[in-house]
């Protein structure tokens, strides 16, 4: 065999093969950004404080990586069902969620769902913050958290409050104040905050504990009555209003959070790309200061550390629920 056929037959055994699996699907299923759409999944209705930083982030997101990140909203079931579908999803790094706290690390200890979040889930970093605030129609007649729950006990079983669904923050929240203040409202459930509102808003339902940025205009505009916040401390965008803890229900603090997680089937090199790309859109100066005007905080963090805050929510929130024997309805 002369050299000149060698060398053609060396490069025939090496480059065939190494063409072979960078065309192979595993390969394909490893590019970043996909070729395709990404599609960046909420849990609840548009127009609430998830569906709004989603939408900020997304926007910012689909800049820096060059390909088009839609929001798709898929309310229902508190949000289990976008969960649902992200875990049972494509695993080639087109679709994310921007899961909350509810399916991630309340519902499971409160119903059968059809995915684990710690199995069929990854995370990617956390996404963002906030406290939810106590909010009333006007004509319940009430202004402050203690008339609230003189109003409650003079009426047990009378009054309602809305949530986002079962095992989400506003009901669990609501929950907790129920144990607290030794008071019985009947819970409503909706597909989302705006649903809840549009309720609150006509006086059909008696109170929701709702995301700052949802209540904010209606707040402004006189149709609702904010009566406590449920954070430690007094959110910024109503410095006004005081919170639980301080209106006589000291240690009360309850914090709502989104984060963003993928299909547990999805590659490593890609999960961390998207915890690379995400991060730097939420150390953003343009989108902080767009979530802030939102009442959100964006909390950026590493794949690792999500994984751990998780953990310790889910552990918390489980003791919650079986020490008060907390039911979904």
């Amino acid at each position: 065999m002369n050299k000149k056929s060698y060398l053609l037959r060396l490069l025939k055994v090496t480059l065939v093969p190494l063409v072979g699996l960078l065309l192979s699907p595993a390969s394909q299923a490893q590019e970043f950004p996909p070729k395709k759409t990404v599609t960046m999944v909420v849990g609840f209705a548009a127009g609430g404080a998830a569906d709004t930083g989603a939408r900020l982030i997304a926007k910012k997101l689909g800049e820096n990586i060059g390909q088009t990140v839609l929001v798709d909203n898929k309310p229902g079931a508190g949000g289990n069902i976008a969960h649902a579908t992200v875990a049972n999803g494509p695993a080639d790094g087109s679709m994310i969620l921007l899961g909350s706290i509810g399916p991630l690390t309340i519902a499971p200890h409160l119903m059968k769902l059809p995915y684990d979040p710690v199995k069929d889930l990854a995370p990617l970093t956390m996404g963002m913050s906030f406290p939810n605030i106590l909010v009333v129609p006007p004509s319940l007649g009430v202004t402050t958290l203690k008339e609230y729950v003189t109003l409650a006990k003079k009426e047990p079983g009378k009054l309602t409050y809305a949530s986002t669904g079962n095992g989400s923050a506003s009901h669990l929240q609501g929950e907790l104040f129920n144990l607290r203040a030794d008071i019985d409202l009947v819970h409503i459930p909706y597909k989302g905050g705006n649903p809840a509102l549009v309720d609150v808003l006509a006086g059909r339902v008696s109170s929701y504990y709702s995301a700052l940025s949802s209540a904010s205009p209606h707040i402004k505009a006189g149709k609702l009555v904010p009566l406590a916040t449920t954070g430690a401390k007094r959110a910024p965008l109503f410095p006004n209003v005081p919170t639980i803890a301080e209106s006589g229900y000291p240690g009360f603090d309850s914090t709502n959070w989104y984060a963003f997680v993928a299909s547990s089937k999805t590659p490593t090199v890609l999960l961390d790309r998207w915890n690379l790309e995400i991060v730097k859109v939420l150390n953003d100066k343009e989108v902080i200061a767009s979530l802030t005007e939102h009442g959100l905080t964006p909390n950026p963090t590493s794949r690792d550390e999500l994984a751990k805050y998780m953990a310790k929510e889910s552990s918390a929130w489980a003791k919650v629920i079986k020490d008060k024997g907390i039911t979904p309805d």
